[in-house]
């Protein structure tokens, strides 16, 4: 068995949308286009392979300092609700987040909330703690790893988020990632930030996503099949329970729990601009917190708009992101996800790309 805990760290070969010149929105990004631009964010990595049959793992989001003594404010929306998204209750109850949150293998998913507890209650200000919500989603791995064999334990947990790192977050098929497929290719982690304007207030605004979902990609409006990259007419695509996708948001803008669901709301809808289906058999959920509550005066509903566009650029991106940093991969009984492959997808995007430069559109290619 492969275990490997990486932090946040430098990227590999394949490049990410904008290495591309493929500019999704308008909004200035972070330094690192990634959710730990956020300040008191970060996010570690377990990678879990015995190869041919696993290839799976557990990703990590740290906020500094949450605990059951120092809850940030929550929200969370679910899209379509075929998943197991631990703790959802107490957190659209209460409107508070006690814990990291974890993303993992659907049926890895009970383990890692165990394994999560048990981190937490060892945290200083957890020592006389009865009572903890952990918050663990997953998605479905199985199509390229053995899922039933349930390969995380309680020391991928814990090397995942003692790795954690406020620095570039790790893409592709890495930590929950690993094993993942969406849109006909394979998938894994993808992250961006951006940097709206709220009422004169410069925040910041990252997301994370596990991308695990079926439909027909679109970039920058285009139509993308593994067929139209030369992949051929039968790449592999989530199904039934198979599909999922998990999204983390982070935020400084001084939200409540209420605004923060409306944010989270947005990053489901989101989905729908890459192309996701979601269909009956999909998880389709996000998880939005706020960092700095107690940081200048509320935000008002008024002046959420660059917020909500914000994130919903921010996740298309990281859908995208998470495509291009996979790799090629065959696992579980022989089966097969191809990569998307990078130039071949400019050479669609740059075929007919008239008015997708135009002023108002939603996409920027600078090819």
């Amino acid at each position: 068995m492969e275990h490997l805990a990486h932090p946040p760290s430098a990227p590999g070969t394949r490049r990410r949308a904008r290495d591309l010149g493929i500019v999704i929105g308008r909004a200035a990004t972070g330094p690192l286009n990634a959710i730990t631009d956020v300040p008191g964010v970060r996010v570690g990595h377990t990678t879990v392979r015995r190869l041919p049959g696993v290839h799976s793992g557990v990703t990590a989001v740290v906020p500094d300092a949450v605990g059951p003594r120092t809850p940030l404010p929550a929200g969370v929306f679910t899209g379509n609700g075929y998943g197991k998204l631990i703790g959802t209750t107490q957190l659209a109850e209460l409107g508070t987040l006690e814990t990291p949150v974890l993303l993992t293998s659907t049926l890895s998913a009970f383990r890692v909330a165990d394994a999560l507890v048990g981190w937490m209650l060892e945290r200083p200000g957890c020592e006389q703690a009865q009572s903890l919500n952990p918050v663990v989603g997953e998605c479905n791995d199985g199509l390229l790893s053995d899922i039933r064999a349930r390969p995380v334990h309680e020391e991928h947990v814990r090397a995942a988020l003692d790795a954690a790192s406020d620095g570039p977050v790790a893409e592709g098929c890495v930590g929950a990632g690993t094993g993942t497929v969406a849109l006909g290719f394979k998938a894994g982690i993808g992250t961006a930030s951006r940097t709206p304007d709220l009422g004169g207030r410069r925040f910041t605004a990252g997301v994370l996503a596990q991308t695990n979902f079926g439909g027909t990609l679109r970039v920058l409006g285009r139509t993308v099949t593994p067929e139209s990259v030369g992949l051929g007419a039968d790449g592999p695509a989530p199904e039934g329970e198979t599909g999922s996708c998990m999204i983390v948001v982070a935020t400084d803008a001084p939200l409540d729990a209420r605004q923060l669901t409306r944010v989270a709301r947005r990053a489901v809808f989101a989905l729908a601009r890459s192309g996701a289906a979601y269909s009956h058999g999909s998880g389709d959920y996000a998880v939005a917190f706020g960092t700095r509550p107690g940081t200048g005066g509320p935000v008002a509903d008024a002046e959420l708009g660059p917020l909500f566009e914000a994130v919903l650029d921010g996740v298309e991106e990281a859908v995208l992101n998470s495509l291009l940093a996979a790799r090629t991969t065959t696992g579980f009984n022989g089966h097969t996800a191809r990569a998307l492959p990078a130039d071949r997808l400019l050479s669609v995007l740059t075929d007919g790309r008239s008015g997708l430069d135009e002023p108002g559109s939603r996409g920027v290619p600078r090819l």
